[in-house]
């Protein structure tokens, strides 16, 4: 059985405009939109998809991404009802395989904070939802699922460790509690299982990514809107 700690996190809806996912937040006065932050890494990597799609033909794209994201939706599924300590739900063997190479890792995972909850940050602008955040090894994390073909060098990934320091910067924001670690549990097709982590001092350069990450898509907009 898995720990849960009482953390009060908001409830917040959300929608997509223009394929931008927002989230509403409380303001001041009316209520505020914050645009995702998966929608501001997925625009910053743009272009690095659409080499990928030019190289590989669009219907080779359009099939390894609608198998890769079914893939990686029911472990997300698994996972979550595994730490809710509920009961498992069926899908396919694939996942079903991951989940199972994944679980000596994921019980590592204890005293969770939040799991699938929405967080937001007015001072950086950005939302989203967190896999999880919890102590990994006794120490407390942001903890994102991922899945894949087989383990991908951690300079590929950047971006997944920018989107999990922006999470841990809303965590804080919000309830003032720090998170020292990060932590992508990667389950992968070809038998293995890679755990990334950067904690301390080496978070900070993901940090300085992430306000770049979000500059580029305001600057963007602005172009776009003609301000």
């Amino acid at each position: 059985m898995f720990n849960y700690v009482d953390v009060d996190l908001p409830k917040l809806s959300r929608e997509t405009l223009d394929n931008v996912r927002y989230y509403t937040v409380p303001g001041e006065g009316e209520p505020v939109k914050l645009v995702s932050i998966t929608s501001v890494t997925s625009f910053y990597n743009r272009q690095v998809f659409a080499d990928w799609r030019k190289k590989v033909g669009e219907e080779e794209a359009n099939k390894v991404t609608k198998a890769a994201t079914r893939r990686g939706t029911d472990m997300h599924t698994l996972a979550e009802n595994y730490l809710k300590n509920e009961q498992l739900p069926k899908v396919g063997v694939l996942p079903e395989y991951l989940f199972k190479q994944a679980k000596p890792y994921l019980d590592k995972i204890d005293n969770i904070h939040a799991l699938e909850d929405s967080l937001y940050s007015v001072q950086l602008g950005v939302a989203g939802t967190v896999d999880c955040i919890a102590e990994y090894d006794g120490e407390l994390a942001v903890i994102d699922f991922k899945t894949s073909k087989k383990p991908k060098p951690i300079e590929w990934i950047e971006n997944y460790f920018v989107q999990a320091a922006a999470y841990a910067c809303m965590f804080y924001e919000l309830t003032g509690i720090a998170v020292d670690k990060l932590v992508i549990l990667m389950s992968c097709e070809n038998g293995e299982v890679e755990v990334y982590e950067i904690k301390g001092e080496d978070k900070l350069p993901y940090i300085k990514l992430l306000l770049k990450y979000i500059r580029n898509f305001v600057e963007h907009k602005l172009t776009e809107y003609g301000t």
